[in-house]
């Protein structure tokens, strides 16, 4: 783990993220609490492979496809889950590559939500 830069990166992932699996994103309001440095360690073992933790502010990882249509087609599925989850992700979209990031824009940082939602993303590649 890079600490100096504050970026943290699980590089095992996916112990505890059936648990995720299991909650739906809640909507939260200005105000609420983000999750501190210690929260965010705890949940980031949950994850599977390639997340990184951002300055403690968002949560991103990059997915590697084939060619641009499964690129795309996985961000279609991301946005359907999305959509059902009521929590937005921001997403990058080239050739052969999606970047995600996530983070709670009404905090302005990361919740449970953002967690919950990655465990779900990572879940579409096997469908």
């Amino acid at each position: 783990m890079n600490t100096s830069n504050r970026i943290f990166q699980f590089v095992k992932g996916g112990e505890n993220m059936s648990e995720l699996l299991t909650k739906k994103c809640v909507p939260c309001s200005v105000g609420a609490p983000t999750l501190n440095e210690e929260e965010i360690k705890e949940l980031l073992p949950s994850l599977k492979e390639g997340w990184k933790v951002i300055d403690n502010k968002y949560i991103e990882k990059t997915y590697r496809f084939k060619n641009f249509k499964e690129g795309l087609d996985f961000v279609n599925k991301v946005g359907q889950l999305a959509e059902n989850e009521g929590h937005h992700p921001d997403i990058y979209l080239s050739w052969g590559k999606v970047v995600i990031k996530l983070w709670t824009h009404k905090i302005q940082g990361l919740h449970e939500n953002d967690f919950i939602l990655a465990a779900k993303i990572d879940e579409l590649i096997n469908i």
